[in-house]
């Protein structure tokens, strides 16, 4: 590319108004594909997850162990698997808006809004890398050298939804808002920025302030991005995705899949489980945000990581070999409350109770790997803070999600 386009090009990405809707942009266009393009393919990968369920079905002989199959861990892992296709195409374009420099021209264009807040547009590069993962995000803000704007950042950093949320909001946004499921994603990903801005701008006010100096950077060469290293990024993320199958979820599929099943083994009475007695506990709290105790324990086996959200309601929803998408959006629009509570055949799920679930899961706890991020990179008492604070400010704006919807769609 010549100079003279260059700068050019430059001129246009750094307007103050077409640079901004050149990025939403990007940003919309991101998650479209994300969201449309990977359910294509998804529905290979659902196949294959429904013909590996049914055999095993068929095949293991009836008992605990074919129930531990069928539904602990295909119904959990299998669950979550299938969305690798949408996990694969969001690397796909953070690693084009990475390689071609576009993510630096961001910095430099998002540096006018930053210094409102007080930051600098530096801080801005870890806030969109948090978009493959929060983990790796908090641990690059060592870019910026300012220990305030650090810590400010590596604050905020949780509001941007990370890969690991992507499958909660496909599910829940398809199943109960199909019509408009791209727009209910791209506005969870945007109202995670506006937060973080928000937040940002309290921290400010809240720590010392310090003299700001103006964010230069030498605006690198926009190019086509090299094949190899696109390739290379996306077998690497979508390698930890597997890995993470593999790993964390597995091992919490079996686990919840256990608490379910015990101390009876009539599965079908869920109800006298340990995991419902333990969903009963926390579900007072729960409740003024529209959550049952199933919606609750999901979100508290998302403590370890995201994912486990969806394979949590496979496990608890599976109570047949099927485990695929489809059939879990089925389930949920069909679940309802237990005779014996006071809503009586009212469904668990409406679009006010969806609305709150994606709220909370933008806002609260990222995972127990941000928080051993936060701690290392700065002191424990500002990872316990992280928990604290996002997890309030879930339930507070949940709450304000949940009632209002409620007017709206009442």
């Amino acid at each position: 590319m010549t100079i003279d386009k260059t700068k050019t090009l430059y001129k246009i990405l750094l307007h103050p108004v077409l640079g901004y809707l050149i990025f939403l942009f990007v940003m919309w266009l991101t998650f479209f594909c994300t969201f449309q393009l990977g359910n294509y393919f998804m529905e290979f990968m659902e196949a294959g997850v429904d013909a590996l369920g049914t055999f095993a079905y068929e095949n293991i002989p009836k008992g605990f162990f074919n129930d531990l199959v069928v539904q602990g861990i295909i119904g959990g892992v299998g669950g979550v698997i299938v969305f690798l296709p949408n996990i694969v195409i969001l690397f796909t374009f953070i690693s084009l808006i990475t390689e071609t420099g576009y993510m630096t021209i961001v910095a430099q264009l998002m540096d006018r809004v930053m210094h409102v807040i007080g930051l600098h547009g530096k801080s801005f590069i870890p806030l969109i890398m948090g978009f493959g993962c929060n983990v790796p995000a908090i641990l690059s803000t060592k870019i910026i050298e300012d220990k305030r704007d650090r810590l400010i950042t590596m604050l905020i950093i949780p509001f941007m939804s990370c890969s690991a949320r992507l499958p909660v909001y496909i599910i829940i946004a398809g199943t109960f808002f199909p019509e408009n499921a791209t727009l209910v994603i791209f506005c969870l990903y945007l109202f995670g920025i506006i937060l973080a801005m928000l937040f940002a701008l309290l921290f400010k006010k809240t720590f010392n302030n310090a003299n700001h100096r103006p964010y230069t950077v030498t605006m690198p060469e926009f190019h086509k991005p090299k094949l190899s290293t696109v390739i290379r990024t996306i077998c690497f993320n979508a390698g930890a995705y597997l890995k993470k199958m593999g790993g964390i979820v597995l091992i919490a599929s079996v686990l919840l899949w256990a608490m379910m099943y015990l101390p009876q083994k009539d599965t079908t009475k869920i109800e006298n489980s340990y995991i419902a007695s333990l969903g009963k506990i926390i579900e007072p709290v729960m409740e003024p945000i529209g959550f049952d105790w199933k919606l609750s324990v999901s979100l508290m086996t998302g403590v370890a990581a995201k994912e486990i959200i969806i394979s949590t309601l496979g496990v608890l929803y599976s109570d047949n070999p099927e485990t695929s998408q489809d059939i879990l959006e089925k389930k949920l629009k069909a679940a309802t409350h237990p005779q014996n509570d006071t809503e009586i055949s009212k469904p668990v799920f409406t679009k006010p109770v969806a609305l709150s679930f994606l709220i909370f899961t933008l806002i609260y706890f990222p995972c127990t790997g941000v928080f051993a991020a936060v701690g290392k990179e700065s002191k424990w008492k500002w990872a316990v803070f992280v928990v604290t604070y996002t997890t309030v400010a879930a339930w507070i704006l949940s709450f304000a999600t949940y009632h209002i919807a409620n007017i709206i769609f009442q």
